[in-house]
């Protein structure tokens, strides 16, 4: 993925700024459909230098408009050149309009039926742009499965068809492109659920947008990077005692879930917490010391041995192995006495949903089924726009919510919602999340606020699951595997 400006924002803002470009700063509109046309073109240029045939999809809108400049440009450019009007030319109007009017003057042509495919090299993706709200038409779907079908390279020119900018989601059916070319304003459903999968690599061109056109436009949503972050992790004085760097208490591992709390220990430790106890089942604590002597492991049988436990720790998490047992309930109802910082996820986040506290010094971190659960839905429901998923959460539950996922979201806090863009496939692997709180934790414990151990948290998991995957592929990943990556990475 190229360089993207930090700054995301809903579809509706997009066509704002255009309206202030064209309106306040003067910019014809056709100019900026050239400007669009040409950076698309140029990209796909660079990515698929030798593609000899291109074919051309355009629909009724601006988007289609962007498609028959790119055309004409690839015609220029001594490509062989056809374009697809899936839509009724009849609809094309002002500057979309003047676009075909334009290449009409060449020799390229333009057909309204679906050509042989296989005829092509690389096809540009101009169907449907981002003002889609509702499901892909049944005309407009047979054309995307049509392309999807043929396996062939795609530019998609602004969003993939289909895509939903907002939120991510498909509306039925989308284009998967292997790159997309976006406009103006970076659109927040590019980044995360479906979006990662269909957009492929992504390049934003501002097409000479002055930077006054953004400056009284809030964005809705920011993208998170560790280099940006990275600053978080202050220098350690060089007489520096492990007492202060912070001591961790995981409340978990039921039965036959030891490993959960020995990952999310191990992780702590890793990014620099300079003491981490468990509390789990007494049958696991000599096991646990055995596989990893750091931790100081505490069998609890009873939630009233744990006060002892919460009067030495900074910060609290629980959840990971806790299961969902009467034992589980107990230790999760004794947690919130404390007025530490908490770390909740896993079995914690299910058994939450079931009595729906509120407070202000927690990070929830739910996967999109746990989600469901806490907003009494359903992951499908979650996943159709994640982004209202996690403000929800954040209103019911309060805190800080991580959203995990393809493009994890940070909600809470005085901050604009983040998005997460490291991470790959790979993390689809038991053990995951565990690793995620024991980072989080970790991070709380030498003194971050919740909303940086958040952020810097997610974005330090998903980069380490990169660098793993970097020795050995995506396939096969384990979450202890991020350990090693996880250390290296707080000491760069």
């Amino acid at each position: 993925m190229s360089q993207l400006p930090p700054n995301l924002y809903r579809a509706a803002q997009v066509r704002e700024l255009d309206r202030r470009a064209i309106e306040e700063q003067h910019i014809p509109g056709l100019a900026l459909m050239e400007r669009a046309g040409a950076a698309t073109f140029q990209a796909a240029l660079e990515r698929l230098p030798n593609a000899r045939n291109w074919l051309v999809i355009c629909g009724t809108g601006n988007n289609g408009g962007d498609g028959y400049i790119v055309a004409r440009l690839a015609h220029e450019a001594g490509k062989n050149v056809l374009v697809y009007q899936a839509g009724d030319a009849a609809r094309l109007r002002g500057d979309a309009l003047a676009a075909a009017q334009c290449l009409s003057a060449t020799d390229v042509p333009v057909v309204d039926t679906c050509p042989d495919l296989s005829r092509f090299d690389l096809i540009i993706d101009a169907l449907l742009g981002t003002g889609l709200q509702g499901e892909v038409s049944d005309h407009y779907r047979t054309v995307i499965d049509q392309v999807n079908a043929t396996g062939l390279p795609v530019v998609a020119v602004d969003i993939p068809s289909g895509l939903q900018a907002d939120t991510g989601a498909v509306l039925g059916a989308a284009i998967k492109a292997q790159l997309t070319v976006t406009f103006i304003g970076m659109k927040q459903g590019l980044l995360t659920a479906d979006g990662p999968e269909y957009c492929g690599e992504i390049r934003f061109a501002d097409l000479g947008v002055p930077a006054a056109v953004y400056e009284a436009l809030t964005p809705s949503a920011r993208i998170l990077r560790y280099a940006a972050l990275q600053h978080l992790l202050k220098r350690r004085r060089r007489n520096t005692h492990k007492g202060e760097s912070g001591h961790v208490l995981l409340v978990g591992g039921d039965s036959g879930y030891s490993g959960a709390v020995i990952l999310a220990g191990e992780a702590a430790l890793r990014v620099g917490a300079g003491l981490v106890s468990v509390a789990t089942r007494e049958s696991h604590a000599a096991l646990i010391t055995t596989q990893r002597p750091e931790l100081m492991c505490h069998g609890i049988e009873d939630s009233a041995h744990l006060a002892d436990l919460l009067g030495k720790a900074d910060v609290v998490a629980i959840g990971p192995g806790l299961g969902r047992s009467a034992w589980a309930e107990s230790l999760l109802a004794a947690v919130p006495a404390t007025d530490l910082p908490l770390v909740v996820d896993a079995d914690a986040l299910n058994l939450l949903s079931q009595r729906h506290q509120h407070r202000d010094n927690w990070i929830l971190t739910p996967h999109p089924g746990e989600a469901g659960r806490l907003l009494g839905t359903d992951s499908k429901q979650v996943q159709q726009d994640r982004f209202a998923a996690c403000t929800a959460l954040q209103s019911e539950y309060g805190g800080i919510v991580v959203l995990k996922g393809a493009g994890s979201l940070v909600c809470g806090g005085s901050d604009t919602m983040g998005v997460c863009i490291h991470g790959n496939p790979g993390m689809a692997v038991g053990g995951m999340g565990d690793v995620l709180t024991g980072v989080i934790a970790g991070l709380l414990a030498q003194g971050l606020g919740p909303a940086d151990a958040a952020k810097l948290g997610v974005c330090l998991h998903s980069l380490a699951a990169d660098d793993a995957v970097q020795h050995g592929g995506e396939r096969g990943l384990l979450a202890g595997d991020l350990m090693a990556p996880l250390r290296r990475r707080v000491n760069e």
